[in-house]
């Protein structure tokens, strides 16, 4: 079994040239694929980098508000974090249904409906007229979202050189983190000015540039093969991708990752405008600014995985985050936000690597493996948004950071298993 399949780690440079022998597929014929420089490849990037924009910015819309509505429609953050969580939770049901669909009808179209439907539920959500319709209208805008994630890596799977996986699912991952920041960013001064409503609709009005000019943007694929839509087939895929042992590893280190990153942006804005901090709405929405390290550790997560491989890479990733979280329990704003720093650069260097990881890892139904990475995914944001709201209404900021550690403690084991799982399997002949 290859290095691939069993998560060994590897030496590959992900950004190496491609040479005369590797442009050929297995079968010798020309491999036709994108890849750095090659036709295509900076339309597919720039294309997938702004759905990962919008697919962040709405998902994530009122994070950055919960103190705000909390306040204007009288309720505590546990139950204002049902906001985050019925997005989150609505994406990881409808994830597997939906890359089903994408099988039978292709990743671009099922991308591109995806994000028009979550578009229009997102120019709705600024006049709920109370917290119950809210969260129903998130939970609608998150399952709409649920075509795109897993779409978008199989998209890339089938039209990306293999040595170029990592990286281009970086760049997607770094568009995550671009949406994340600049959707919180946005959202906090505008609501300093005209409220949390106004704010909202204003992302939904990004968010309808960004899946305009993805839907100019991306290349029609050339390597899509339609698969049937027949439940026997899919649950028997389904069922195939949990069986393989790496990537079940892969989906719970998914998960555990994101409850990190989940609860402590759900809680951060609570925690920064009460004692000792006191900050106003717009400054705190600005301390998201530091998603652009998230972008840099994203994008580079292909070079760091060619230097230590891929398990020495996800310990880098939760050595960094749990550092993260120790340092942001000081009293010190400073301290705090280098706290963040670091949490937020493990975490989406964690994320790019075990989401590249599947999709090189499946041989087939990649829609369906990258669909249950991504439930296990966004699962773990509704757990981390909800357990660490309540624990933070329980036991302040050290409860959040409590089910931090115990989450990255989890990442480390299930990395130590598949470490000695490797050196368990014969090598490859």
């Amino acid at each position: 079994m290859s290095p691939a399949s069993t998560g060994a780690s590897t030496a590959v440079d992900a950004d190496a040239p491609v040479t005369a022998t590797e442009s050929r597929t297995a079968a010798g014929t020309p491999d036709t694929r994108m890849t750095p420089g090659g036709p295509g490849y900076r339309r597919m990037s720039l294309a997938l980098f702004l759905a990962g924009v919008a697919t962040f910015a709405l998902l994530y819309s009122t994070q950055a508000l919960l103190p705000l509505i909390s306040d204007d429609l009288g309720v505590a953050a546990g139950e204002a974090s049902w906001t985050v969580a019925a997005a989150t939770g609505g994406l990881a049901l409808f994830v597997l249904p939906m890359s089903a669909l994408s099988e039978r009808f292709g990743r671009r179209t099922v991308m591109t409906a995806s994000l028009s439907v979550a578009v229009a539920v997102g120019l709705l959500v600024p006049f709920a007229p109370s917290i119950g319709a809210l969260v129903a209208l998130r939970a609608v805008q998150g399952a709409a979202l649920a075509g795109l994630p897993a779409s978008a890596q199989a998209y890339l799977a089938e039209e990306v050189r293999p040595r170029a996986l990592v990286t281009a699912i970086g760049l997607f991952v770094a568009g995550n983190s671009v949406g994340g920041m600049s959707g919180r960013v946005i959202t906090g001064w505008v609501a300093q000015l005209w409220g949390w409503r106004v704010s909202v609709g204003v992302i939904g009005l990004v968010a309808v540039g960004c899946a305009v000019a993805f839907r100019l943007l991306l290349p029609a694929p050339r390597h899509f093969t339609a698969g049937s839509l027949r439940p026997r087939v899919l649950l028997g895929t389904v069922r195939d991708h949990l069986c393989d042992p790496l990537l079940r590893r892969l989906y719970a280190i998914g998960a555990l990752f994101m409850t990190v990153f989940g609860g402590v942006y759900t809680v951060i804005g609570y925690r920064l405008t009460g004692a000792p901090f006191g900050l106003p709405q717009g400054i705190i929405g600005s301390i998201f600014l530091v998603y652009l390290v998230g972008t840099v550790s994203a994008s580079t997560a292909g070079r760091l995985v060619g230097r230590v491989g891929r398990r020495g890479a996800l310990y880098l990733a939760g050595g960094t985050t749990a550092a993260g979280l120790l340092l942001s329990l000081a009293g010190s704003l400073p301290l705090v936000l280098l706290g963040l720093v670091l949490i937020t650069a493990g975490f989406f260097a964690g994320h790019a690597v075990a989401s590249s990881a599947v999709s090189k890892t499946a041989t087939h139904g990649r829609a369906q493996a990258s669909a249950l990475y991504q439930s296990a995914y966004y699962i773990g944001s509704s757990v981390g948004s909800t357990v660490g709201a309540v624990a933070f209404h329980s036991d302040g900021w050290s409860g959040t950071v409590g089910v931090g550690l115990f989450a990255i403690v989890g990442v480390v084991a299930i990395t130590v298993l598949g470490s000695r799982a490797a050196r368990r399997e014969p090598a490859p002949a």
